[in-house]
């Protein structure tokens, strides 16, 4: 996938679902996966051309792995021109070593995001993004259907009133392919996650799930992401059906 092609997309989301107005410092989650750094240059390349005015600042919530390096991910933030942080915290021994969680996923995730979203109000940012992609999406639903019964999957664009931010995910029309593709086409930096459980979750389970299903059914999970849209999930913002999928071909189109 090419950039064009990703600002393509990633305009699209932000146009449907309204996640960016004029002013918005919007945080952006850097984990040194693909997922991020992907979004990192998709938002990156919107704030050039996009007529709501933005800011964009870089965070990286540090788990305390001591093999895992950000310095190439400080390398590209300084050469895009973006502020980068990194918080330090030592929620690995916390759920590794203090706690043993014998599932620790969602602990996890809800560490990192609460250190996450306090380090962005802290720099004045109103906003943070997560790098869900579509992937992402149909994978969550289904695990909610399997394990909670319910059918749900996460918004793209959620007020979280207690913080006082607005979670937005504009990579949600983006194909985990085509984010391998992207990562391949422009060399990103990309940090090997250092979780020991990495490749042995639930959501590993929904992605095998979800390819078996796609190759046995094709086209499944084309029609799975839109039974999501159309879904009425509650929570969900409406989608503003008139906008377009922009001309990836026509840069003037975006």
């Amino acid at each position: 996938m090419k950039l064009q092609q990703l600002l393509s997309y990633t305009r699209k989301a932000v146009d449907d679902y309204q996640m960016i107005e004029d002013g918005d410092k919007i945080a952006v989650g850097i984990s040194g996966g693909k997922d991020s750094l992907t979004m990192l240059y998709a938002l990156h390349g919107l704030m050039r051309f996009y007529p709501r005015k933005f800011t964009i600042e870089a965070i990286t919530v540090h788990l305390g792995y001591k093999e895992f390096d950000v310095a190439p991910v400080r390398a590209l933030c300084q050469e895009m021109g973006v502020n980068y942080t990194v918080v330090d915290t030592q929620i690995a021994k916390i759920i590794f070593e203090d706690r043993k969680e014998p599932n620790p996923c969602a602990l996890c995730a809800k560490m990192r995001k609460g250190a996450f979203n306090t380090k962005a109000k802290e720099l004045g940012c109103n906003k943070v993004a997560y790098a869900h992609h579509k992937d992402d999406i149909i994978e969550t639903m289904l695990l909610s259907l399997i394990f909670e019964g319910r059918f749900y999957s996460f918004s793209p664009k959620t007020y979280l009133d207690r913080m006082d931010v607005t979670v937005i995910r504009p990579l949600m029309y983006v194909n985990e392919a085509d984010v391998i593709g992207f990562q391949n086409k422009y060399q990103l930096p990309v940090a090997k996650s250092r979780c020991p459980i990495d490749g042995f979750t639930k959501r590993e389970y929904a992605k095998n799930l979800v390819k078996q299903l796609n190759f046995e059914h094709p086209g499944a999970r084309e029609r799975m992401f839109r039974a999501i849209l159309n879904g009425r999930i509650p929570g969900w913002p409406n989608r503003a059906d008139s906008v377009t999928i922009p001309n990836i071909d026509n840069p003037s189109g975006l």
